[in-house]
């Protein structure tokens, strides 16, 4: 498994800054997924309050709650058929998990397509994917470019050979 490396400031007791933390924070893979990885850096699941020490706040679920964040990676592997789950129940409780709250999010009948009470902001890093919304349309994305997604239904391909690489920070908001 991949590592990211995490560099964290914080604060000393006079009030300077420091480097609290400098490790590396292992990639979750997804176990229906073969090579797609999500992976929480940071978050939190209240304002936070400074100075701090540099400690890793508080955060569980995937979605952060109103006044919460997670800042993430993902990296969709390149589609293929997922291998059949030798235990289906097992397979949701192993991604129930890793994952806390994200199967809740999605809609059973059309696999993939979900909806958070999120804001993602995401920047495409490195390959190519597609986001398409629940209306059917699809939208091509490349490195380089940046998407806002309120909340809306949605779900992600990537059919092309490079898996897709991105970044992005998810804000707890209202669903109405």
């Amino acid at each position: 498994m991949s590592t990211v490396r995490r560099v964290v400031t914080g604060h000393r007791r006079d009030g300077k800054s420091i480097i609290a933390r400098d490790e590396e924070v292992s990639r979750v893979e997804h176990p229906r997924r073969p090579g797609a990885t999500l992976t929480t850096l940071w978050g939190a699941d209240e304002p936070l309050t400074y100075p701090d020490e540099g400690g890793e706040p508080p955060h569980h679920d995937y979605f952060p709650p109103i006044g919460g964040f997670r800042f993430i990676e993902f990296v969709l592997a390149p589609d293929r058929p997922s291998p059949p789950a030798v235990d289906p129940k097992a397979t949701a409780a192993e991604v129930e998990r890793l994952f806390p709250g994200l199967m809740a999010t999605m809609r059973p009948e059309d696999p993939g397509m979900h909806r958070s009470a999120t804001v993602d902001v995401g920047y495409v890093v490195s390959g190519r994917c597609v986001l398409e919304l629940d209306d059917g349309s699809k939208t091509d994305l490349g490195a380089g470019d940046v998407f806002v997604q309120s909340g809306t239904m949605h779900r992600w391909h990537n059919p092309w050979e490079e898996p897709c690489r991105i970044i992005g920070v998810l804000v707890g908001a209202r669903a109405k």
